[in-house]
């Protein structure tokens, strides 16, 4: 019985002839570099799809990989969508199991630029969580730099985020949730505002009031993150917390009070010196 990745590829394949894309499925195999024999097997459910004729199947035809492997999206790629495509690096385990890529502060500029760089994502930290949900999808951790998004996120938090697949950006990205955007020179954590649609723009929002909203082009985007979770530093319990800020408002006091003792001393010298 053949994979649920086969049949999907079998259902682009009939999609194909039923358009008229292709006239045959000998005419199919030939463009893919693959035997007509061979691929009768697939479509006649004989035998599995290979990771190489799915590759070339992306490369000619334009079949869209999300559909292949998750169900989900159009069965094929728009012009667009192929010719920004490529393949995400991942970091797995020696149980072949895939581990949380970590983005600290330092790393973010040469991510921006770099992601593509096999070499440089696998040099970054990685770790797990025990939650499931973790262990399904390709997910990313980030720090948080700044305080554009204060209240919500504090500079020091880390968020723990889930690829979301360039040819869902269109439909899966919604208003009003936090996701990570990384553009040809950044890495931004932001709110949005989905125009791509209409205008080809996502508006990018910070929760902190101080920074007003900005349009980015989707075309300037190499990779969108959804934000799952927060990793935050531990606080002390309110009442250490009541007496942190006293400690600091007592410094804080006494450092204006001598500041002032300083100026007053300062008004009554420069008195002196203007009365002699």
């Amino acid at each position: 019985m053949n994979s649920i990745v086969t049949q999907r590829f079998i259902n682009c394949h009939n999609k194909l002839r039923k358009e008229l894309r292709v006239r045959s499925s000998r005419q199919f195999a030939m463009h893919l570099e693959y035997l007509p024999q061979s691929l009768s097997e697939i479509l006649k459910n004989r035998r599995d799809v290979t990771i190489e004729l799915l590759r070339k199947a992306v490369e000619v035809y334009k079949m869209n990989p999300v559909y292949l492997f998750t169900g989900e999206g159009p069965m094929f790629m728009k012009e667009e969508d192929h010719k920004n495509f490529r393949v995400l690096t991942i970091v797995t385990d020696a149980q072949n199991d895939e581990r949380i890529v970590h983005v600290p502060i330092p790393a973010q500029a040469g991510y921006a630029s770099e992601s593509s760089d096999p070499v440089f994502v696998q040099e970054l930290p990685t770790y797990t969580l025990p939650d499931y949900k973790y262990k399904v999808g390709t997910h990313r951790s980030f720090d948080v730099a700044g305080d554009s998004m204060e209240p919500t996120l504090f500079e020091g938090d880390k968020v723990v985020c889930s690829y979301l697949e360039p040819t869902l950006w269109e439909t899966a990205l919604k208003d009003s949730y936090v996701y990570v955007f990384v553009t040809k020179g950044d890495v931004l954590v932001k709110r949005v505002n989905n125009k791509i649609r209409d205008e080809k723009t996502i508006t990018l929002i910070s929760d902190n009031s101080y920074y007003e909203p900005y349009d980015a082009k989707i075309s300037d985007v190499t990779e969108i993150w959804y934000v799952r979770a927060k990793i935050s530093p531990f606080l002390p319990s309110p009442g250490n917390l009541k007496n942190v800020l006293k400690d600091e408002m007592d410094s804080l006091r006494n450092t204006i009070q001598n500041q002032s003792k300083i100026i007053e001393n300062l008004y009554k010298t420069i008195e002196s010196l203007v009365n002699k």
